[in-house]
């Protein structure tokens, strides 16, 4: 049983469909199902644009004399739309509706693309229903500051109620449309990187992958861990006061969460700031473990959900992802292994042996004992890893212990552990996915079961790799570390430069072993997550797990 199978029907569509969604539908729809569906939005520069042409003015004159109405609501229950419409222009009984475009006029017949006449032709159909007579309207070009008229003819209304009719018969389904393939409209849309158009075309079997969501995000997390530092708020920046240190700050525009470690702390009003702009603070111990975070309202994509909760809950649908994270997770242990340290053919023949039996795991259960052999294979190699003057005593690594960690390279492997959960969490909860409810760690006491599950293939390539990096280059050194009772715990600097050896391999490109093209892990993270939605949605047939060459 698919995930899609198993869950519930899907809500009606909303009585009133928004004239703008049913412009993006007649562009694109998927583009539309995206964004009032799923209630996905990513801003670019073409979105920030329009934001601000549409609080320009049209104050050119033209033949009629005029009477403005700007920012008209409207709605009809007759037709199931509703819009608000820029500027109406009337004179008597007789209206025209004015829309305002970012850029230039195009050179096309007529003057305008399918889609902004059908959005006004919408806003044409409002009006009439509310006693107006309107047989024209005008699209307004603010970079070129010219006027198109838009004739109200039988062919376009005929088109636009049609468009209407398939948008509420095809949303009612809760299945979102294909992606365009290879579309001219991909690289200038804003959702783009939502979407996966050429990703997901090609895991379905066709078509070339363009390199359209590569790019880094724009914005960084904020990690804050000196003891006693506090974050407010300073106009439209974080200032982080450190005691002994110069305040320093970090653009909130820039910042994609706040993490506090620690004794840090934030102020009230930086910490409403974040949560009205949809900014994660996470709060973490000194350690690296998640104790929480802070956040304003969910994500919207109630649908998305809905899968995940029902394919968790169906043991033929988790067992196999499970399978496939564990496998990689093992495969991905192997290649660190074989590349930086010193393992004996058995040792690699073993762990191959274990990513074998881990894709054919009868359960659970199971697997988390192949998991298990695995692990004690490769961390019974992993100080071979370690060169020249690391490999001394201080770091000398018998085996994973945690809870507490008993020595200084198992007290840096738990804390670079929490922090990939930390990430990964960020990540799930972005793109509207619950991080609780996981297909193969059980959820139980608020651990986030899913980011664990995603996380599994990225730990060798990500916190072990750079716990490795700080030994062999002594960033970290046996002075770094003191004992407590049953344990060790890092010193603040230590911390510190482990913190910034992580952050460094997330801005690491490596190439996607999948697609082909270059990007950072930080973006990986983001890409492996949406292609799971896309496989709880049913786009694709099975999720494919980041595994290294």
């Amino acid at each position: 049983m698919s995930a899609s199978q198993a869950v519930a029907p899907p809500p009606p569509v909303p009585d009133h469909i928004p004239a703008r969604m049913l412009n993006e539908y007649a562009y694109c729809p998927r583009l539309a199902y995206l964004m009032w569906s799923q209630q996905e939005w990513a801003d670019s520069a073409d979105t920030v644009e329009g934001r601000h042409a549409h609080r320009r003015v049209d104050r050119d004159d033209d033949s009629m004399s005029r009477i403005h109405q700007r920012s008209i609501h409207l709605t009809s229950d007759e037709l199931g739309l509703t819009a608000v419409i820029d500027l109406i222009e009337s004179r008597g009984n007789r209206v025209r509706p004015v829309d305002y475009k970012r850029g230039k006029r195009p050179a096309v017949p007529g003057g305008a693309y399918e889609p902004e006449k059908v959005q006004l032709c919408a806003q044409a159909l409002l009006l009439r229903e509310h006693g107006n007579k309107c047989a024209e309207g005008v699209l307004y070009y603010v970079a070129s500051k010219q006027r198109v008229r838009v004739r109200f003819t039988p062919a376009l209304i005929e088109r636009t109620l049609a468009l209407l009719a398939e948008m509420r018969e095809r949303f009612a389904v809760a299945t979102i449309p294909p992606p365009l393939e290879d579309s001219p409209k991909c690289p200038r849309c804003s959702l783009v990187k939502i979407c996966l158009p050429d990703e997901v075309n090609f895991l379905r079997g066709g078509g070339e992958v363009r390199q359209l969501a590569v790019a880094d995000p724009a914005t960084y997390p904020l990690v804050v861990q000196s003891p006693g530092a506090r974050v407010r708020l300073e106009g439209d920046r974080l200032a982080i006061d450190v005691p002994g240190e110069a305040r320093s700050f970090q653009r909130l525009a820039e910042t994609s969460h706040v993490v506090l470690a620690g004794g840090a702390s934030i102020t009230s009003p930086a910490l409403r700031n974040c949560c009205q702009r949809g900014l994660p603070i996470v709060h973490v111990s000194g350690t690296g473990w998640l104790y929480g975070i802070t956040q304003g309202m969910i994500h919207k994509n109630v649908e998305l959900r809905a899968r995940q909760y029902a394919a968790a809950a169906d043991g033929d649908f988790a067992l196999p992802v499970a399978r496939s994270l564990v496998a990689t997770k093992i495969r991905n242990a192997r290649v660190l292994l074989r590349r930086n340290g010193k393992p004996s053919k058995r040792d690699l023949a073993l762990l191959a042996e274990y990513a074998r039996k881990a894709e054919k795991a009868g359960d659970s259960e199971a697997l988390l004992g192949i998991e298990g052999s695995a692990s004690r294979v490769y961390f019974s190699r992993f100080t071979s890893m370690l060169k020249g003057s690391a490999a001394s005593a201080e770091f000398d690594f018998k085996g994973r212990n945690k809870r507490p960690p008993r020595d200084p390279v198992n007290a840096m492997l738990s804390y670079t552990y929490g922090l990939l959960t930390k990430d990964w969490t960020v990540a799930l909860l972005t793109i509207g996915l619950d991080p609780l409810m996981g297909m193969y760690h059980r959820p139980r006491y608020g651990k986030p079961a899913l980011a664990l599950d995603m996380m599994e293939p990225f730990r060798p390539l990500v916190s072990e790799s750079v716990v490795m990096g700080v030994i062999n280059n002594g960033e970290v050194d046996e002075g770094g570390f003191v004992p407590t009772m049953g344990g060790v715990i890092m010193k603040p600097h230590a911390r510190k430069n482990l913190t910034a050896a992580y952050e460094r391999r997330l801005a690491t490109e490596v190439t996607h072993p999948i697609f082909g093209y270059r990007c950072s892990y930080r973006r990986v993270f983001e890409i492996q997550a949406r292609l799971f939605a896309r496989y709880l949605l049913g786009e694709l047939v099975e999720y494919p797990a980041f595994r290294t060459r």
